[in-house]
């Protein structure tokens, strides 16, 4: 006795199918896990122009240091008054390059060598020169620079100068006074006649 023969329903065929192996139907899993195409990158910013402009301003700065130092020497010859001191080439990077900086104000050049310089006159004609005067120098060039509002960092060089050279009580007008004054107007011309402001305030 032969059982009649059932067909089976569709669901199960279809899931019998799958087992076997064969492919689902639908999108391949590879395209579902694919990013997105990001498009075109944007094209890169040139670089060159504000490099240019970089270098240009720089040589602009540098040229106006090499003006000032030049006539400074020239009309030091000229006059008989010395105008340069070691220390004005740290002033003439803040005065020329960084002519925005609190640092490099007329107030703070010419207080802050006026007033270092004088500190290292003091200490070498009471007390001469030893490693504690000139480290002293230091110390009180930074401390009343501070309190005066002076501060002008290539002025703390100014009583170690003094002190190692043992300079006369004339070193206070010239080079110290009337060089501080001249870095500061070859500053004003300068930024004036480049179109930019300085100084920021006058004292």
């Amino acid at each position: 006795m032969s059982l009649p023969s059932h067909p089976l329903p569709q669901a199960e065929t279809k899931q019998e199918s799958t087992y076997a192996g064969e492919a689902p139907s639908g999108p391949p899993q590879s395209r579902l896990l694919a990013p997105a195409d990001p498009g075109p990158l944007p094209a890169p910013v040139p670089l060159v122009p504000a490099a240019r402009a970089r270098v240009f301003t720089l040589a602009l700065q540098a040229g106006g240091a090499f003006l000032a130092v030049f006539f400074a020497l020239l009309l030091g010859g000229w006059s008989g008054l010395p105008l340069l001191m070691a220390p004005f080439g740290a002033s003439c990077v803040l005065a020329f390059a960084l002519p925005d900086s609190p640092l490099a104000q007329p107030r703070s050049i010419i207080g802050g060598h006026a007033l270092s310089t004088a500190i290292g006159l003091l200490l070498l004609h009471t007390a001469g020169f030893h490693p504690w005067s000139a480290a002293l120098g230091v110390a009180l060039a930074i401390f009343l620079m501070g309190v005066t509002r002076t501060l002008h960092p290539p002025a703390g060089a100014d009583p170690l100068l003094v002190l190692l050279g043992g300079a006369s009580w004339s070193f206070l007008w010239a080079p110290a006074v009337l060089g501080a004054l001249w870095i500061t107007a070859a500053a004003w011309a300068f930024h004036r006649a480049s179109g930019r402001h300085y100084p920021q305030r006058w004292w």
